[in-house]
């Protein structure tokens, strides 16, 4: 059986989506996850914050990425969300072109997903803080998307993301779905999340789409995966999308 190898730029500081990524593809014996990291601390939109995303050291992980002869690198992050999308496709433009890897991203992997099932008034539920998300809201607005309700916690350590306990996500989960949204997004792939993705459909009757499991997804097809192979990841493994 032939190996299929992804490759997932991580930040730094993140300490979620590699367990998580590993996990929805333990029942894939050929797919294996590989991480290359780049300095990530702080998400704001603070100058040195922003200056994190600069294409310089991004494209130096994908690089050494590529050394292990990738089928696929994925940005595994959500910085294009207030950043702008143009950010993500500039970046796989050079990436592609410097490694001649195929490249996606979570957050183009999302919006690929809600435009193609047409959900396009969404929930947000992130840990960001309250400019950050309105950033993040507005250039959803811009392309055409409409958040009907969001929850997020107002923190700006990428590492403290993590620590936020499943239960309060839930609950911020719940809370968004009370506006009836199309669907909803966990949007931060330093959140413990893309589990909770099976009961809280279940709960709540509607689409959850985590931006790790966006990458995954996205990943697996562009190499000729059956997404409907990973089990007990939710909707966006098994649903319309696959």
């Amino acid at each position: 059986m032939k190996r299929v190898l992804l490759g997932m730029l991580t930040p730094s500081s993140n300490t979620a989506l590699e367990p998580l990524t590993s996990a929805m593809l333990s029942g894939l014996p050929e797919v294996s996850a590989h991480f290359g990291r780049f300095r990530v601390t702080e998400i704001s939109l603070q100058p040195q914050a922003l200056g994190q995303f600069d294409m310089a050291p991004i494209l130096e992980a994908a690089r050494l990425l590529a050394d292990a002869h990738v089928d696929v690198i994925a940005w595994n992050g959500t910085s294009s969300g207030w950043l702008g999308f143009e950010a993500d496709v500039a970046l796989c433009q050079l990436i592609e072109q410097e490694t001649g890897v195929r490249c996606c991203t979570s957050v183009l992997a999302l919006n690929e997903i809600m435009e193609k099932t047409q959900r396009k008034r969404f929930g947000l539920v992130t840990p960001y803080l309250d400019d950050v998300q309105a950033a993040i809201v507005a250039n959803y607005a811009r392309s055409g998307f409409e958040c009907v309700a969001e929850r997020h916690l107002n923190r700006s350590v990428n590492f403290s993301f993590s620590e936020v306990e499943p239960t309060q996500i839930v609950q911020m989960a719940h809370e968004a779905a009370e506006a009836r949204p199309q669907c909803l997004t966990t949007f931060c792939t330093n959140l413990r999340a893309a589990q909770l993705a099976p009961a809280l459909e279940a709960a709540l009757g509607l689409p959850v789409y985590d931006t790790v499991s966006t990458a995954v997804w996205k990943s697996l097809r562009l190499c000729g995966v059956d997404t409907r192979r990973v089990k007990g990841w939710g909707s966006v493994f098994d649903g319309e999308m696959a």
